[in-house]
């Protein structure tokens, strides 16, 4: 059964500007809603998660194809070579577009901020009524994507990544269990809801296998015990 958590009293990090305190009128919401998931979602219906992975099957047959390789060193690596969150529409950058996708009920103000809605995260299945309490994880780390074949990428290419909307590479999730994460892969972490592993392990590979970045080979064996047993 899923639990609403009340706001725990922390400190989110501080937005970039500030936010104004109106609300707009529910029909002018509604058509945001709409005019977001024809513009952000590319002709795809409005959805509570994100685009869905590949199937067990394909997936098992994606990690045949992944490069079996030592992971890469993490010299050089910065977040700030993977820029987000990058503006996607109007006042909406990639974590607003994200959360307003991920939610139900979700209001956004006029500079696109949740203002509210209810998120159920996956990844544990709590329940959260305040978008401070949740992060955008990306599901393939940034450092690991660096460590795996991004540091060969351009910036644009590796915006691109970091601002995945098309792909299973964004959800939003509770903030302590993505800090927990890390940059870890599937063999050193994986949800603390073991009903999603098999699902995560789908998303991983199908990001991995798009951008052809490399595993290791712990990283793929933890993967194909997780996919022979979807």
């Amino acid at each position: 059964m899923s639990v609403v958590y009340a706001r725990r009293h922390t400190s989110p990090a501080p937005r970039p500007t500030s936010r104004p305190a109106f609300r707009r009128p529910a029909f002018a919401a509604a058509a945001v809603a709409l005019a977001s998931a024809t513009a952000l979602l590319t002709g795809s219906p409005a959805q509570a998660a994100p685009p869905a992975p590949v199937s067990a099957a394909t997936a098992r047959a994606y990690l045949g194809e992944l490069t079996v390789k030592t992971e890469g060193s993490s010299d050089g690596y910065s977040r700030d070579k993977f820029p987000h969150w990058s503006t996607q529409s109007g006042a909406c950058n990639t974590r607003e577009v994200v959360l307003k996708r991920d939610g139900t009920g979700v209001e956004q103000d006029s500079s696109c901020a949740a203002t509210s809605g209810t998120w159920k995260s996956a990844y544990d299945g709590a329940t959260w009524t305040v978008a401070s309490d949740l992060d955008i994880d990306h599901v393939v780390p940034l450092s690991e994507a660096w460590k795996s074949g991004a540091s060969s990428w351009t910036t644009a290419q590796r915006e691109g990544f970091a601002n995945d909307l098309t792909r299973p590479q964004l959800i939003a999730v509770t903030d302590n269990v993505n800090q927990a994460k890390g940059d870890q892969d599937p063999a050193e972490w994986l949800p603390p809801s073991a009903s999603y592993h098999c699902y995560y392990a789908r998303m991983w590979v199908d990001v991995k296998h798009h951008y052809k970045l490399n595993v290791n080979t712990e990283e793929k064996s933890a993967l194909s015990s997780i996919l022979n047993g979807c």
